[in-house]
């Protein structure tokens, strides 16, 4: 009588390889594409203590001109020169009803930078202007939410 071999015996562990794999695909797929999901150019804004919040400068179609650290202008994400700023600006206030324009510019970029911006902006006609800003968190204040 010939030998046969035994089978191996069952293991009911799942195999959590193929979920692992799939999980590392989805994280780096999100890592991607988070920073690109961000609205307008990315500045590092200035820190404040007590911001006025301006929740409608988070709406899809606010007007929102960035400054960046080298002085460069960005109208939402399309680059652009000074002088065409406030020509753009009535372009894209012309059918709108809340004339407000919104300004993030880098802690750093240049204080005459800014101020050209804010002339160009009330040239095309502009009474309402935001200049957004970042909360400084305190530590205490970190530290107590932290806690709950």
């Amino acid at each position: 009588m010939a030998h046969r071999p035994k089978a191996p015996d069952v293991t009911s562990d799942p195999n959590v390889i193929p979920l692992a794999d799939v999980m590392l695909v989805l994280l780096i797929i999100f890592m991607v594409v988070t920073p690109m999901l961000s609205k307008g150019v990315s500045v590092d804004l200035v820190m404040t203590r007590n911001p006025i919040p301006m929740e409608a400068a988070d709406k899809e179609d606010a007007i929102v001109i960035a400054v960046t650290r080298d002085g460069r202008l960005f109208l939402g994400t399309t680059l652009m020169e000074l002088e065409n700023l406030t020509a753009k600006v009535k372009d894209a206030l012309a059918t709108r009803l809340d004339k407000t324009v919104y300004i993030k510019a880098d802690a750093r970029a240049r204080y005459e930078r800014v101020v050209q911006v804010i002339d160009g902006i009330r040239s095309a006609g502009v009474d309402n202007i935001g200049l957004l800003t970042e909360r400084i968190r305190e530590k205490g204040a970190a530290a107590a939410e932290a806690g709950t």
